[in-house]
């Protein structure tokens, strides 16, 4: 928070603010209840700041750090306009006497806290007073229990339905946790099921593109509103996060997104060396940009691929080619870190191992080749009249509706927001590098189509920068406290073996403090939140999946539009359910 945010909110509101704290850069400001929604109207309408970007909103149960009230909210905050952050925390005070705490709803102030607020109503068990359709978005609706509670336990509880009461196998484990499944999910109140037709797409439909269930209203064939049901792949990644050593998460964000893995790994890194403020060496950046670029062209080409499948009965043969270029990256990927698809090819403080000599040039031979391979996808596509016809003014999503539900990535900039991390607030030497970001003005599914387009060819100027001018040196951190020693120093160093046993024993162990990391993924903002008591187990960790965030426009881009559209505009949107249902 800067710091005429902070002097301004002084002024504005004397009594509001509990507390003023900063670690490693970010000042957090904590709020009263009470004067909460009043202070967030004012960050986002005051001209001076225009925080018009609720990037993130989760909470922390504090129960086993011993600080009252248990339970507190926690908003991360961005200007667009102003290129800066602010995070508010607000303390709920609970005594027992209601179900769960409750806290002000900020959807009718940023929409995108809708789904937000859902997720942390059903994984926290906090309400929102005021929110439009408070229900759980993850997990069955009677379930019982909420998942990230402290008091919630990690695994082996009994779980079970109804239809087992009575089978003496169950008998042992008393009363079930769930009473029954919850198949078809509510509906919101405002789907109107008796005059208008409502369909289930998914979620074993293809196009959904994994377990995606839309309960679509249909006036004729004419979309009245579409309602995605999520939490068919619940992974629990943020309960695992919470019982692992900080080190040990790495490759669980490969199955995030897992057509984004080493943009995963880069986010999450990144977040942890803030936390920890270790210093990286240029090679090591230099290489990490190298992977992150061409793993969002690998996005991209898988998205194109299936895209072009999905929407056109005529472009079936461009799947087989974007995949065929795609298996050129995952072939440096391999001799990289000797995977393709879950890498876990960086860790804190640089990457695991140096790059082998035969990468810089497969890396050239791979941008050389693929400039003439994307001109052929322009050939089959950009004029298509099939293609045009199916993409052209479907599924509009216009700037500030986007920026209202949190959308960022490649759907806003083809609004026309210039809007990218990699430029607004460069990680990982991205500011050595010479390069735009594309944007169109439609803010159709065809503009999303040529911003994606252009975005590969940005991607080949940086990886073709950055292979060039590759600096000499360590690909890792020299501090031994987070980085591993070299074999040839243990062979040396006494303490250097020390160093490396407590590493692999215990872990290493950050400071107390709350950072928040965020990298320009292929489809958006990828947020890691992540609370540290000391230890080296983080006591709150929690992923802002773009997926999760963007896929909340469906309902907007979709309504007038006809059935089959539904199709083009899930597509556009670019959705992972790894990345959706964390």
């Amino acid at each position: 928070m800067s710091d005429t945010t902070f002097e301004k909110l002084r002024a504005q509101f004397p009594d509001a603010v509990l507390d003023v704290s900063e670690f490693r850069g970010d000042t957090t400001a904590t709020i009263t209840r009470e004067t909460f929604l009043d202070v967030a109207r004012f960050l986002r309408d005051e001209p001076d700041l225009q925080y018009d970007l609720l990037v993130d909103l989760t909470s922390i149960d504090r129960r086993d750090l011993g600080i009252e009230p248990r339970f507190v909210t926690v908003y991360e905050l961005y200007s667009i306009p102003k290129n800066h952050s602010a995070r508010l925390k607000v303390p709920l005070p609970w005594d027992n006497s209601t179900e769960m705490p409750q806290c002000p709803s900020v959807a009718a102030i940023w929409p995108t806290g809708n789904w937000h607020e859902r997720e942390v109503y059903d994984l926290m068990g906090i309400g929102f007073t005021g929110h439009p359709w408070l229900h759980r978005i993850l997990m069955p609706e009677n379930w019982v229990g909420h998942p990230l509670r402290k008091d919630y336990p990690l695994g082996g509880e009994p779980v079970y339905f109804s239809s087992d009461r009575d089978n003496p196998r169950f008998a042992h484990l008393g009363k079930p946790i769930m009473e029954g499944p919850s198949y078809p999910s509510k509906l919101p109140d405002d789907v109107d099921s008796e005059t208008h037709l409502v369909i289930n797409v998914g979620p074993q439909h293809p196009a959904t593109h994994g377990v995606l269930r839309l309960a679509v209203e249909l006036d004729g064939e004419r979309i009245v509103s579409v309602n995605p049901d999520i939490g068919y792949l619940h992974s629990g990644f943020e309960k695992t996060g919470e019982n692992k050593r900080y080190e040990k998460f790495i490759p669980y964000t490969d199955r995030m997104d897992y057509l984004a893995a080493m943009n995963n790994n880069l986010a999450y890194v990144l977040t942890v060396e803030k936390l920890l403020e270790v210093e990286i060496p240029p090679r090591a950046q230099y290489i990490r940009v190298i992977l992150a670029e061409l793993q969002r062209i690998a996005s991209h080409l898988f998205w194109i691929a299936t895209h072009a499948h999905d929407v056109s009965g005529t472009i079936h043969s461009l799947l087989m080619y974007a995949l065929r270029e795609r298996e050129r990256i995952l072939d440096i990927f391999e001799m990289f870190c000797g995977a393709r698809l879950t890498t876990s090819g960086m860790s804190v403080g640089g990457l695991r191992q140096d790059i082998p000599g035969a990468f810089p040039d497969a890396v050239r031979s791979f941008v050389s080749e693929f400039w003439k391979r994307l001109q052929d996808y322009e050939a089959m596509l950009t004029r298509n009249p099939i293609w045009l016809s199916r993409l052209k003014g479907v599924g509009i999503l216009r700037a500030e509706d986007a920026v209202a539900l949190g959308v960022t990535g490649p759907m806003l900039r083809a609004g026309g927001v210039p809007f990218d991390l990699r430029k607004a607030q460069p990680y990982s030497s991205y500011d050595h590098f010479d390069f735009d970001i594309p944007t169109a003005t439609e803010a159709d599914s065809y503009a999303r189509y040529q911003v994606r387009m252009r975005e590969m060819e940005q991607s080949l100027r940086i990886v073709e920068q950055a292979v060039n001018r590759l600096p000499e040196g360590p690909f890792c951190t020299d501090d031994r406290k987070v980085a591993p020693p070299p074999r040839s120093e243990i062979d040396l160093s006494m303490e250097s073996l020390i160093h490396h046993f407590k590493l692999y024993t215990e872990g290493y162990k950050p400071p107390v403090g709350e950072v928040y990391g965020m990298a320009e993924n292929p489809k958006g903002i990828l947020g890691f939140f992540l609370v540290s008591d000391g230890t080296a187990i983080p006591y709150r960790l929690h992923v802002r999946g773009p997926s999760f965030v963007n896929l909340q426009a469906t309902d907007l881009m979709a309504r007038g539009h006809l059935l089959s559209d539904l199709i083009t505009i899930i597509g556009t949107i670019d959705v992972v359910l790894g990345d959706v249902d964390r």
